[in-house]
């Protein structure tokens, strides 16, 4: 069957699917996540950048008439903001018209508004770009944590996702160091220094976009909406690819799902299907958003200017400190994503939410005891977040995985916007608050606040947390276009070609 303005629309048998979970680790993926993966090291050079330059923005010389608490405050309540909205806009767009159409356009988006960011002049137009190069960012969590969990194999879904997300550390380590460098008056101009390091994130973002090129639209996608043929293609040519590449044959698939196909899905079966089909899913995706969004985006807008107004650290060096944060959060998804696919995700997601609060609820007490300097400081943060950023990128592979394929990029868009709505807006505006008064039982509020959120969302991941580990995403939700339960037949009876 098919319709006027699009590729025909039919009943389909297919084993893309189990032919993309089968496959071996290879080159071919190593592609996908060089080109959608490092999109994260961007997103972390923008929010580390802002957060330790706002001292400097807020100096007579820079060039920009803005204040410290103007940048970490309602700077990067907007820079969410339009992360938020980003990501529902691109996260409905995607689900529409397809993975890469959207994680080409997000980065363009994202390209544009940092170049423009780096050319501020007044404070209007620094928070308008900010406000855009987050709706652009927020558009490529939805795209790319869709297309990274639909190309790469089960086995391996849990340990690359964390490592993807968790590169964002990459880029905090490099925003945190870039910003030593440019903030040093002795190379750049006060009012030059802050926009090179705008600058060389629309340098990264090129390099970025011309791999993004050769990343494939995910076949499951395809099947569903019709283009069961380029789905078909992209499959044969990763098995053709890869069996050159380890010199033998690849096992049979021996799999096949039927699925009724469509061109889009209404709001309505959106919701109705997060909300009504998965209730528990659902509050445990918004638990793990808030809790990371509150925790991740009060403190890395505000720790410059605890460094600062706490422990005397001068403004051109409190990058070295972050950067040593920044390598602890790294750390903790490249050591601990492995143990996601073998240990298991509820034990893996609940064990460190709940620890990484705990930890906080400790840094806490001894910040208010007066027992720390900026040297332990740095070192109870890097012990927090060491076991946060493996919790916290396990809230993206989380929401990704749990729901049915056509609602992928939409339940990733809609779990990000209200949880970090709910701790990403507010808790900027609330800690920069806290922080700026220089009361250090202000900090331990804001501080307790983000360890209460985090220890809550660990609880709930101990009720409603999902035993995904190597598991075909179609056997954790069932696609709403699933007509027939998974055979181990061949696939394709005459009446419905095989894909």
């Amino acid at each position: 069957m098919s319709s006027a303005g699009g590729p025909a629309i039919g009943t389909i048998t297919t084993e893309v699917p189990a032919r993309l979970d089968r496959l071996p680790w290879s080159r071919w993926h190593w592609m996908i996540v060089v080109g959608l993966g490092t999109v994260w090291i961007l997103d972390g050079l923008e929010v580390t950048v802002v957060g330790n330059i706002a001292s400097r923005l807020s100096e007579s010389g820079s060039g920009l008439p803005i204040s410290d608490s103007q940048v970490t405050g309602l700077g990067a309540a907007l820079y969410v903001a339009g992360a938020c909205s980003g990501a529902l806009v691109f996260g409905w767009l995607t689900d529409r018209f397809g993975r890469k159409k959207l994680f080409l356009i997000t980065l363009a988006v994202y390209l544009a508004s940092t170049a423009m960011t780096a050319l501020s002049f007044s404070a209007w137009w620094f928070f308008l770009f900010r406000f855009l190069t987050g709706f652009g960012i927020g558009g490529e969590y939805a795209a790319i944590n869709s297309a990274i969990d639909e190309l790469i194999p089960s086995k391996y879904r849990g340990r690359v996702d964390l490592i993807i997300n968790g590169s964002y550390w990459l880029g905090a380590m490099g925003g945190a160091l870039l910003s030593v460098l440019a903030l040093d008056t002795g190379i750049f101009p006060e009012n030059i220094g802050w926009r090179l390091t705008f600058a060389l994130g629309v340098v990264l973002g090129l390099v970025i976009l011309l791999v993004r090129r050769h990343v494939p639209e995910s076949p499951r996608w395809m099947f569903i909406h019709g283009q069961s043929d380029g789905a078909n293609a992209i499959v044969e040519g990763a098995e053709k690819e890869i069996e050159e590449e380890t010199g033998a044959p690849l096992p049979k698939a021996g799999r096949a799902i039927t699925i009724e196909q469509r061109r889009s899905i209404s709001f309505v079966e959106i919701g109705r299907t997060l909300f009504r089909a998965y209730p528990k899913r659902a509050t445990l995706g918004f638990s793990l958003f808030i809790g990371q969004a509150f925790l991740y985006n009060a403190i890395t807008f505000g720790f410059s200017s605890i460094l600062v107004k706490f422990f005397g650290v001068s403004s051109g060096t409190t990058g070295y400190f972050f950067a040593v944060i920044a390598f602890g959060n790294f750390l903790g998804p490249l050591l601990l994503g492995r143990l996601f696919d073998t240990v298991g995700r509820k034990k893996m997601i609940s064990g460190t939410y709940i620890l990484s609060g705990l930890l906080l609820f400790v840094t806490a007490w001894l910040f208010d005891q007066g027992w720390l300097n900026a040297t332990t400081m740095t070192v109870c943060w890097c012990v927090v977040l060491f076991f946060a950023s493996a919790g916290a990128s396990s809230a993206y592979l989380t929401v990704s995985e749990i729901f049915p394929m056509e609602t992928r990029a939409m339940a990733i868009a809609l779990f990000y916007a209200l949880g970090t709505a709910a701790g990403g807006i507010s808790g900027p505006l609330i800690f920069s608050g806290l922080t700026s008064s220089g009361v250090v039982s202000d900090a331990v509020v804001a501080f307790c606040i983000g360890a209460a959120l985090m220890v809550a969302a660990g609880v709930v991941a101990v009720l409603f947390a999902v035993d995904a580990e190597g598991k075909s995403l179609e056997d954790i939700a069932r696609p709403l276009s699933q007509r027939t339960k998974p055979t181990g037949r061949p696939a394709g009876p005459p009446s419905a070609p095989a894909v």
